[in-house]
């Protein structure tokens, strides 16, 4: 149920995707269970070279496009939603680069990325202000062409096997916390220590502890202007996370679908359930409808962010934001009715085929991802300013 893939799909895309899901299926109890990084996985993502998927062929990338994108994160999604979501945000933080980097910056970073020596990690939380954005509270400092980098992040998904992080900071002149930079650091550039155990509910191989960060970097390794993140959140990070988290989780639960499917077909499926039971087949409805919806809305924000149209205009913005609300809510309420309608023995028991168990564990955190409540709360202020409530 992914949209059309453009053109430029990169002929080894199929393969290199089935390689890295025959190693997330092999792993992805184990990691689960024990909140383990899945090592394993994102040395495949190396190995093929998806880690370069949207680095240009000129720096020996793929040269993949956002529905690239789209389509490789629904299917690392059916296997694994931390594996998933790993790399829908390393592809951002690497379009964050490709198109915002200084020639210096692409040239040193891009074909390392290409070649899977560099999985990069996402700093933008901070105690106090959680996953906001556009505003900051440590604050880049230094001299001499160097920049003092002295930062804490509650959640760095990844980040203690990340080989680069892009983090955001107040920039050095800044008056107000919403003077954003963002800032490239190579992990040999920092001092890097972790803060407490992570034991979430769902999610759990993403390994999205706390770290703290210090260090300096070359003024030169700031991507895009000092102070100019916004413009950056809004043409990339916001779009691409949307986009890119929205198609892992939808991945997740078509793939939770679909294996309900198989065992409701398989010939012991066909003697403990019966498949003409109305409420069954309502449940079972209601489930692909909702996936049917989000896999929609998802078509139609790729397209709107493929036209090259500005993104900061409110009813584009309302546009992404929707889709993100939409796939959080709605993908979890589709598993939920599976489990629903399997019962206790397949429908919530860790042990099932079905792995509904994980997928719905693995789904309540997509609300709580970027919170769809703040999200609803920009959405509010946004469509006040749109009064002809024009669509995207």
């Amino acid at each position: 149920m992914s949209p059309e893939p453009a053109a430029r799909v990169p002929l080894d895309l199929t393969a290199a995707l089935a390689e890295v899901t025959a190693v997330s299926d092999e792993h992805a109890a184990r990691t689960d269970r024990d909140a383990e990084f899945p090592v394993e996985a994102l040395d495949a993502l190396r190995g093929t070279g998806l880690l370069g998927l949207l680095v240009p062929t000129a720096h020996g990338g793929l040269g993949g496009t956002v529905a690239d994108l789209v389509a490789a994160a629904q299917t690392l999604g059916r296997s694994d939603m931390s594996v998933g979501m790993i790399f829908a945000m390393h592809c951002q933080q690497t379009e964050a680069i490709v198109r915002y980097g200084d020639r210096a910056l692409r040239d040193e970073l891009l074909p390392g990325i290409a070649k899977g020596g560099i999985y990069l990690a996402s700093v933008t939380t901070e105690a106090g202000k959680g996953g906001h954005l556009l505003s900051a509270q440590a604050q880049l400092t230094g001299g001499e062409g160097q920049l003092a980098i002295d930062r804490f992040a509650p959640v760095v998904t990844g980040g203690g096997h990340a080989d680069g992080f892009l983090i955001t900071m107040r920039s050095p002149d800044a008056v107000t916390d919403s003077e954003v930079s963002l800032v490239y650091a190579h992990r040999g550039q920092l001092d890097i220590s972790g803060s407490g155990e992570w034991q979430p509910m769902g999610m759990r191989a993403s390994h999205s502890a706390a770290l703290k960060l210090s260090g300096s970097v070359p003024a030169g390794q700031v991507v895009g202007e000092q102070g100019g993140f916004h413009e950056i959140a809004a043409q990339v990070f916001g779009p691409l996370a949307h986009l890119g988290w929205s198609a892992v989780w939808l991945g997740t639960a078509a793939g939770a679908l679909s294996r309900v499917l198989r065992l409701l077909r398989s010939p012991a499926g066909r003697e403990r359930f019966d498949l003409t039971s109305e409420l069954l087949l309502t449940r079972i409805s209601r489930s692909r409808q909702r996936l049917e919806s989000v896999h929609a809305l998802l078509a139609r924000a790729l397209g709107m962010v493929e036209s090259g149209q500005d993104l900061s205009v409110p009813a584009r913005q309302l546009l992404l934001n929707s889709l993100k609300i939409t796939a959080a809510d709605e993908c979890h309420a589709a598993v939920d009715d599976l489990v629903s309608a399997l019962g206790l023995r397949h429908g919530y028991l860790r042990d099932s085929p079905t792995r509904l168990e994980r997928a719905l564990r693995d789904l309540r955190s997509a609300a709580l991802n970027y919170s769809n409540d703040r999200l609803h709360l920009a959405d509010g202020r946004l469509a006040l300013r749109d009064q002809g409530v024009n669509f995207a």
